[in-house]
């Protein structure tokens, strides 16, 4: 009796720690981006979501460039960035399943209330790069090929500027996230493009405000993709679609709407416009 006892002991430690493990197990790695964890969207949307699944969520946020090399990488079970053309790549190439539109805010170039450029209310931001350069006003840079970077050389490329030729002259690379290059911007007085998201979250500002906005060249969409288990036979391809599906659902959807700062909205989603 006593030696049944003990075996009838060890099968419940043993049930208990399989649904430990699998209680660790449930979790997937989104591969996305600083503008979107340093928002605070993250911080707002995903426990919401582990309430209604149980699945943990952890988000490496680099710049878009480096989060969709980590998910080839099959460093990831989803990936949301906001560089659409180098999304679509991902999913030609076989490396993701299908992409779909997530939500969207706008870009924004931000700087200091001296406005040496004098480009302040502008609705033309490749005429603003333009008088930025021209006057070799200073303009810090992401330089980090991010979403936000990408969109940034597109918009210099439209201007017919060799930011290139003027690297560490007038205009500063930082090499780092949204966060960091702000803070670089607003410590030197240099003009900086930023997600609106990052900027509204944004606590250093200074005298700093938003000088050109409301171009619809300034469009920022975001998409989610998920990771292919055919490139990726570690992808947790069930957890990772419970995410995408809930993130694009009515409720998911109706989450990221909900998400404000100091009374702004900060994204805006689109999944149901396509």
């Amino acid at each position: 009796m006593k030696f049944k006892t003990m075996a009838m002991g060890l099968v419940l430690v043993g049930s208990v720690a399989t649904q430990a493990a699998h209680a660790q197990d449930k979790f997937i790695i989104v591969q996305s981006t600083t503008s979107t964890q340093n928002s605070g969207l993250y911080d707002f949307l995903l426990p919401k979501f582990k309430a209604e699944t149980g699945i943990e969520v952890r988000v490496v946020a680099v710049g878009t460039g480096q989060a969709i090399k980590n998910a080839q990488n099959c460093d990831g079970d989803v990936l949301l960035v906001h560089a659409k053309a180098s999304e679509e790549k991902f999913v030609a190439e076989g490396y993701g399943v299908k992409r779909t539109d997530l939500m969207y805010n706008d870009f924004v170039i931000v700087g200091s209330g001296k406005d040496p450029a004098g480009v302040a209310g502008s609705k033309d931001v490749v005429k603003s790069m333009q008088t930025i350069a021209q006057k070799k006003a200073l303009f810090a840079s992401r330089g980090d090929d991010s979403g936000t970077h990408k969109k940034e050389l597109d918009l210099w490329k439209q201007a017919n500027v060799d930011v290139k030729a003027a690297s560490g002259k007038w205009y500063r690379e930082t090499g780092s996230g949204m966060g960091a290059t702000l803070n670089t911007g607003v410590g030197m007085g240099a003009y900086v493009l930023a997600d609106r998201a990052s900027w509204i979250a944004f606590g250093n500002k200074g005298d700093f405000k938003i000088a050109i906005e409301g171009d619809a060249n300034m469009f920022n969409q975001y998409g989610i993709v998920a990771v292919n288990p055919a490139k990726c036979p570690n992808v947790k391809t069930d957890l990772g679609n419970t995410f995408i599906n809930w993130m694009l659902s009515e409720k998911g959807q109706q989450t990221i709407a909900a998400y404000q700062k100091n009374g702004q909205s900060l994204f805006f989603p689109n999944a149901h416009k396509q």
